[in-house]
């Protein structure tokens, strides 16, 4: 019995220390009064529970102010750098980069949102605010949508998605950014079935409009991530993100 108590509560903890860390989405620093207000946690314990986080190195503070810890960044840059899809990817990304001269990125799914693996950009990366790590709504990104419709559940919720599971071709149009828009393909199995990642360039609209011309070498991308992945992985490949379809 104690034995399961103990259990309960370590597992209470570390729910409680989730909620924490995942205020501080986007690197913003926070005081002690924010946190617990995007927390729902009681004052003491979020300050109890900042304070360990501090001495552990999880998070940093300054002054009055608290944000993520070189520890937190130093595990995140690892999982990211050493995942085994992005290591795949990593020869195609930069290849669209250099044949289109767009930004392009690399996104998997976690629940209904995308978080990208990998972002390169070159002189245009600084206009657009997309980042490693960082988490968006997958409807609202074409990257996001090109693996929305490789779910028959996500067809269903979402007619629309129809046609890019057809195409194999997801298009943005200055939804997120203004004067931006995108082109994404799903990175999976032939025939469109649930794909483990995506691939999208970005660039402004008046070069995305051109899509005949800028479609097949994203397409080409992302069927050769597929390939080198899939051999990577000895067959059995799985996203970094395990895709929660049921939930879509």
């Amino acid at each position: 019995m104690d034995r399961e108590v103990s259990a309960e509560s370590a597992t209470s903890t570390l729910e409680r220390a989730s909620r924490v860390l995942d205020v501080f989405d986007g690197g913003r620093r926070l005081n002690l009064t924010q946190i617990v207000l995007r927390t729902g946690l009681p004052r003491s314990s979020v300050h109890r529970m900042l304070e360990r986080l501090v001495s552990l190195r999880w998070v940093i503070r300054q002054g009055n102010e608290y944000g993520l810890g070189l520890r937190m960044m130093e595990l995140g840059s690892s999982a990211v750098h050493h995942d085994p899809l992005r290591q795949a990817a990593l020869p195609s990304l930069q290849w669209l980069h250099r044949t289109t001269g767009c930004i392009v990125h690399l996104g998997v799914l976690d629940g209904t949102d995308v978080i990208y693996l990998e972002k390169i950009g070159g002189e245009l990366a600084a206009a657009v605010t997309s980042r490693v790590g960082g988490r968006l709504p997958a409807y609202s990104s074409a990257v996001g949508r090109a693996m929305l419709a490789s779910y028959d559940c996500a067809i269903l919720k979402a007619p629309g998605l129809v046609t890019v599971r057809e195409t194999g071709t997801a298009y943005e149009r200055e939804e997120s950014l203004r004067g931006f828009g995108c082109i994404a393909s799903p990175i999976g199995p032939p025939g469109g079935r649930e794909a483990v990642a995506a691939v999208s360039i970005c660039a402004p609209i008046n070069r995305v409009v051109s899509e005949d011309r800028l479609r097949f070498p994203v397409r080409t991308a992302a069927a050769q991530i597929w390939r080198e992945y899939k051999d990577s992985q000895s067959g059995s490949a799985r996203p970094l993100v395990r895709s929660h379809s049921a939930s879509l």
